[in-house]
């Protein structure tokens, strides 16, 4: 029992665009599932699914006349598309080596002075220790803000308001229950 290898969907794709090429006529989808397979191997089955990708690709072209599709594709419109796509990512390389060096420049200038030395190390090092500091720091504060006068302040100014409110409720409540 031999294994028959298929055919990669790339293949297909050149294969059926090579029909094009070669005849350098309109074709309906018919036509081509019909000639593909004799000419060029490809099952009939998948030849309206290969047809479309090279539609959607731009590499082939289609029309609808009347209740007819027709597919063309010509080389020279293949060679100018290529060249054209040649062009947009030749300048796309170019924009990108532009940028990269400029980073490169930008990473030069920044490692400026950021040389690695001895003073350097006790700098950062220094540096670390202060942060860990005002982090230690800020939490002692924070533990002592209860005590903070200014906030004992407030929470006095709100209890006097909450019992005067209290104490227009009750009047309140009083008066509801006189009358």
């Amino acid at each position: 029992m031999s294994k028959r290898k298929g055919v990669s969907a790339e293949e297909k794709r050149v294969r059926v665009l090579q029909i094009f090429y070669e005849k350098k006529e309109f074709f309906q989808l018919k036509e081509l599932e019909k000639i593909a397979p004799k000419e060029k191997g490809v099952i009939a089955q998948s030849v309206k699914d290969v047809v479309q990708s090279l539609v959607d690709d731009g590499l082939v072209d289609t029309d609808k006349i009347g209740t007819s599709i027709y597919f063309w594709a010509y080389p020279s419109k293949a060679k100018h598309s290529r060249k054209r796509k040649l062009t947009d990512l030749s300048n796309k390389l170019e924009e990108t080596n532009k940028k990269l060096k400029k980073v490169k420049e930008n990473v030069e200038t920044a490692n400026l002075g950021r040389e690695e030395s001895d003073e350097r190390t006790t700098i950062l090092e220094n540096i670390a220790s202060l942060k860990t500091e005002e982090a230690r720091l800020k939490d002692e504060i924070q533990k002592y803000k209860d005590s903070d006068p200014e906030v004992l302040e407030q929470m006095k100014q709100q209890i006097q308001s909450c019992h005067d409110h209290k104490e227009c409720i009750e009047n309140w409540i009083n008066c509801v229950l006189i009358s």
